[in-house]
């Protein structure tokens, strides 16, 4: 009979996803994770099958609570460009604040691939997700003439992506929100 396990699964993934975003997932080895869930080596593998299944759920965590509340805030901004606007300076103070972590789907990105398929797979779906929000947003705004029909809804969320990407990774280099806002400014002069 197999054992029940002894521990919340939920908790543990949210203090991996903690540790792999202050050190990274090369930087994070297995006795690091089983001593701060406090779990034994055997439990992880049962659990998530390895460290990496580990770092998948810590990543799709990170998806379901901190990027989730950022699409949220789009979908009850009052016009578009200051719903846009207040989600990329958001993300950004985030990724600036807790000694500069940046953002753990791009430090994935940037530290797993090409190596990982998953972890490449599991990226992608965060970033087309955000990508899907930013579009139904823009369509909307759109319909509603806050920006020019000339523009697909579409590319333009896609765009907003990219942008957001790099200036998370450029908010390792320079962790100033006050810096880097400005550039905020420039993006959303894309959607006039």
């Amino acid at each position: 009979m197999a054992r029940t396990r002894e521990f919340d699964t939920e908790a543990a993934v949210s203090r991996a996803m903690e540790l792999f975003w202050t050190h990274g997932y090369e930087a994070t080895s297995v006795r690091d994770l089983t001593q701060r869930l406090g779990i034994g080596q055997g439990s992880l593998y049962a659990a998530f099958g390895d460290k990496e299944g580990l770092y998948r759920a810590a990543l799709e965590h990170y998806r379901t609570t901190l990027a989730a509340t950022a699409l949220r805030s789009l979908e009850e901004g009052a016009d578009a460009r200051s719903a846009i606007r207040t989600m990329l300076v958001e993300r950004v103070r985030i990724a600036v604040e807790d000694d500069g972590r940046g953002c753990l789907a791009v430090n994935a990105a940037c530290e797993r691939l090409p190596k990982s398929a998953a972890i490449r797979r599991t990226v992608r779906d965060m970033q087309d997700a955000s990508r899907d929000a930013l579009a139904e947003v823009l369509r909307a705004a759109v319909e509603r003439g806050e920006i020019a029909a000339r523009h697909d809804p579409h590319a333009l969320a896609a765009f907003l992506v990219v942008f957001l990407n790099g200036l998370l990774v450029s908010s390792k280099l320079t962790p100033d929100v006050h810096t880097l806002e400005p550039l905020v400014e420039v993006a959303l002069a894309a959607l006039d």
